[in-house]
């Protein structure tokens, strides 16, 4: 086995047609079928179902996909660093985000990288939850920062807290008329925004899977592409729409916390499993650095923290002079 059949056999997964893969690597069929065939009988399991079309991976076809992709990536992160570091050019460090992150820890985060590490070039890229699992295992992003959970093996997922749902209304709307938390029982017959419309699983679908399991039906639902889309037509009294607690981002909108213990979405910070470069540590400790400063939006009515080993912010004491919620 040999790096040359890895790279063929994840052009062939990634195209699932010998013919586009033979193209794409600019080299004929034939030699490309036997490298793949000589693959198969060194490891003694059968990769491809090459009677299907589009062709098929065959469960072991899918582990060593899985697992070729690593060993690719990792072959051109050290190819990177080797030259990087030969021709003094400065390091890279990729992190992708999904926009609701920036209204969170995220600008302190980064801040506090480029502050620790000036001769990192710290490169941002907004991408979904999802499109960050597969930007890890291409090598275009070294960390992300998602609100989805997978079950993706090649893909190791640390819950930095659970942030909590709040319901944004039209101050027109019945519903704005108390601040006191409210029920997620009351979206239901409600005309409902959700985001992002695409690409899927997203957001939308925790929101819409959350209102499932308790029975909860919207008159309507209503998806767009971003949280500022959504807030915008809420602020136009087209409905109403579920947002994390830090996204409170327009003071034309009422905004109640939901009294739910699951109306929840975590930060949940991803790298490539057993990825031991420096800045997964880094990473990690600024966390809990940032953590330990309890920054005004990390408190504790809007978020919960799960045994992660950062610290936990507590309560700050009352103000004598605060007349208090009652």
């Amino acid at each position: 086995m040999d790096i040359r059949q890895l790279k063929y056999f994840v052009a062939v997964a990634n195209t699932r047609n010998f013919t586009r893969a033979s193209e794409q690597l600019h080299i004929a069929q034939p030699p490309l079928s036997r490298q793949i065939q000589l693959l198969e009988e060194e490891l003694g399991v059968q990769l491809l179902l090459r009677n299907s079309r589009p062709l098929r991976l065959t469960e072991a076809g899918r582990v060593f996909y899985e697992q070729a992709l690593q060993i690719l990536n990792r072959l051109d992160q050290l190819k990177n660093a080797t030259q990087q570091i030969g021709l003094n050019q400065r390091q890279t460090l990729s992190i992708g985000f999904v926009a609701s992150t920036l209204y969170g820890g995220l600008p302190m985060l980064v801040r506090k990288l480029r502050q620790h590490y000036p001769e990192v070039d710290i490169q941002l890229l907004e991408l979904t939850s999802m499109q960050q699992f597969a930007a890890l295992k291409s090598g275009r992003i070294d960390v992300g920062f998602g609100r989805i959970r997978s079950n993706d093996a090649t893909v190791a997922r640390i819950v930095l807290r659970e942030e909590k749902l709040v319901l944004a209304i039209p101050p027109s709307f019945a519903l704005a008329a108390s601040n006191q938390r409210v029920s997620l029982k009351e979206v239901h017959g409600q005309k409902l925004i959700v985001y992002p419309k695409e690409p899927r699983p997203s957001f939308a679908d925790h929101i819409l899977s959350l209102l499932n399991d308790q029975d909860i039906h919207p008159a309507e639902v209503h998806e767009v592409r971003e949280i500022q889309t959504a807030l915008g037509l809420v602020a136009a009294e087209s409905g109403i729409c579920l947002i994390p607690a830090s996204a409170r981002l327009r003071n034309d909108l009422h905004y109640r916390l939901i009294d739910d213990a699951r109306a929840t979405s975590p930060i949940i910070l991803t790298h490539r499993i057993n990825d031991n470069a420096w800045y997964i540590e880094a990473v990690k400790r600024l966390v809990a650095d940032m953590y330990a400063e309890h920054p005004a939006w990390l408190d504790i009515d809007t978020n919960s923290f799960p045994a992660t080993g950062f610290p936990i912010p507590q309560r700050k004491p009352a103000d004598p002079g605060d007349p208090g919620e009652g």
